[in-house]
């Protein structure tokens, strides 16, 4: 992580949280999150490359976004508008692709009928 964050210094605005390391610049739109946790580290291996906004980028999978989404979300030391941020990113997640309703926990498969 601190390899990366040397590399960018200069271009991109650096800043810490308790679960990520969030990289952006004044000169586009792009934000950049890097999660700390290291439950996230297999998520590299499944990640693509991408132009996303005009950058080449390796972007993880939308399965590993939803599993992240899912532990964030179950987190109870995080803010409640921050978990509740994550449950809309969940049902978006599978609005969009009803395949994966199948890796929700019962509780929110609940929440859907």
């Amino acid at each position: 992580m601190e390899r990366v964050c040397d590399k960018v210094r200069g271009a991109f605005s650096i800043g810490r949280f308790a679960h990520s390391v969030n990289l952006s610049s004044g000169q586009s739109d792009l934000r950049i999150q890097l999660q700390t946790d290291p439950r996230y580290q297999p998520f590299i291996a499944g990640a693509t490359e991408r132009t996303v906004m005009g950058y080449r980028m390796r972007v993880a999978a939308l399965t590993d976004v939803l599993q992240g989404k899912l532990w964030a979300y179950a987190d109870e030391q995080r803010r409640g508008s921050k978990r509740q941020k994550h449950l809309a990113d969940i049902l978006r997640i599978v609005e969009a692709r009803p395949e994966l309703v199948d890796r929700l926990p019962e509780s929110l498969r609940a929440m859907l009928e």
